[in-house]
């Protein structure tokens, strides 16, 4: 089995650097949705954006206002969508389904 890629010391530091950045602005649309000053339809419409896509449904799901792990988990369930989904990979019909079990 091969081991982790070798990486220079300047490489290495833009990853940790670039990984720091993902990790912050996740915290931050999540904080956001937590706080009410984003909509979920918002989030949906920042996926394309390089860092929002990576996020799991699941954790911007129970980041809403009034949705925790058990109702997450239901919807997920009803509409059809795995638990370890990513935003960008949400389909159209299922972004609709949620949209819908949103509002």
């Amino acid at each position: 089995m091969a081991g982790p890629p070798s990486l220079s010391a300047d490489d290495r530091a833009r990853a940790l650097a670039k990984a720091a950045t993902a990790r912050r602005v996740r915290a931050e649309l999540r904080e956001e949705l937590r706080r009410g000053t984003l909509s979920f339809e918002e989030v949906l419409e920042r996926v394309g954006e390089e860092h929002i896509g990576g996020i799991k449904v699941k954790a911007v799901l129970t980041a809403l206002p009034g949705l925790g792990k058990v109702k997450s988990y239901r919807l997920m369930e009803a509409v059809g969508i795995a638990e370890n989904r990513r935003l960008r990979g949400l389909g159209p019909r299922q972004k609709e389904a949620l949209l819908a079990a949103l509002s």
